[in-house]
């Protein structure tokens, strides 16, 4: 197996150890974004960072991590829902690509990652939306009370399978991040590791993960997407499509500590003020329907951008947890 073949497919193999899948969720185009489906989850965004801002009994500063921003598009929203904690916030975009970086809004820092003591120490938020489905991922099997990773073998025709072999195990007993009676799962420990990191960023405030995901192990799937459909088979049209992963509840939480809120994206969504949001959008419209203007027609599109964003088979469906600081 070459150093290539690892990195392109997301999985484990015990001399290199865990790399990153090819491409970032939406950032290829393979499939949309919460914050791509139109500036509704912005400004439902805008209303939770105020809503934690208050908490904090508004504090005069406030920084605002968007970790995974891609393009900037959801601080973009962010900034043009004008929340009320807008002369208090400090907007940080953290994006690896420097490429997505030049395109970030004025008014927001940008950085490729969190390293050094910076940003420590921060009151704020930390959101990271759709990040940790890209982060490296290993598939791992349960024989016997031993957790053993499924590597990829590669024969000689370039055909692709995965497999155990002698080597692979991931260390004897060490399967208490896996939900109990699970005979398989996929070993997150780096989505557990950035929980962490972000957590040490804040000294009050909030971390909020918003992904799909499984509250059991074995239930997690790894998912592949090109052109906004299912990709087949990750081990076929190698570097053709995206390859994301489930996020195990249940590990990600025993591997740092229980989230203090969990929901879906719908109920977090209206918790904020989405409905009212739709509703403020209606009358817009009905106002000012006749003159075509660019308001009635911002007004009239939130309620589709609604639908899309609490589809429960869909966006509507995904996780939305909450770690306090």
């Amino acid at each position: 197996m070459s150093y290539g073949d690892v990195v392109e497919l997301a999985l484990y193999h015990p001399e290199h150890g865990f790399y990153a899948s090819g491409g970032h969720a939406g950032r290829r185009g393979d499939f949309i974004t919460s914050p791509e489906v139109g500036p509704l989850f912005g400004h439902v965004i805008a209303n939770a960072i105020d809503a934690e801002w208050r908490r904090l009994g508004e504090p005069d500063r406030f920084v605002v991590i968007d970790w995974g921003a891609g393009p900037g598009t959801l601080l973009r929203s962010v900034l043009a829902a004008e929340p009320a904690c807008l002369d208090a916030i400090e907007l940080v975009a953290v994006e690896r690509s420097a490429a997505q970086r030049d395109l970030h809004p004025s008014g927001v820092t940008s950085v490729p990652d969190l390293a050094g003591d910076e940003f420590r120490g921060q009151v704020g938020c930390v959101i990271a939306n759709e990040l940790l489905d890209n982060l490296a991922f290993s598939p791992v099997v349960n024989l016997d009370g031993e957790l053993v990773h499924e590597l990829v073998d590669i024969s000689e025709d370039s055909a692709t399978s995965l497999t155990t072999r002698p080597g692979a195990r991931v260390g004897s007993g060490d399967v208490n991040w896996l939900t109990p009676g699970a005979a398989r799962g996929v070993d997150q420990r780096a989505a557990g590791e950035w929980l962490s990191s972000a957590l040490e960023v804040l000294s009050g405030g909030s971390v909020i993960v918003i992904d799909y995901s499984r509250e059991r192990s074995d239930e997690v799937q790894i998912r592949t997407y090109a052109d906004h459909g299912d990709a087949g088979d990750p081990l076929v049209g190698l570097g053709t499509k995206d390859i994301t992963v489930d996020v195990d509840l249940f590990q990600l939480q025993a591997r740092v500590r229980s989230a203090d809120d969990v929901c879906d994206q719908a109920t977090w969504l209206r918790r904020h003020g989405l409905d009212e949001l739709v509703e403020q959008g209606q009358r817009i419209w009905e106002a000012q329907a006749a003159t075509g203007s660019l308001e009635a027609l911002k007004g009239r599109s939130r309620l589709r951008e609604a639908e899309a964003l609490t589809e429960p088979t869909g966006l509507g469906g995904f996780s939305v947890l909450r770690w306090a600081i």
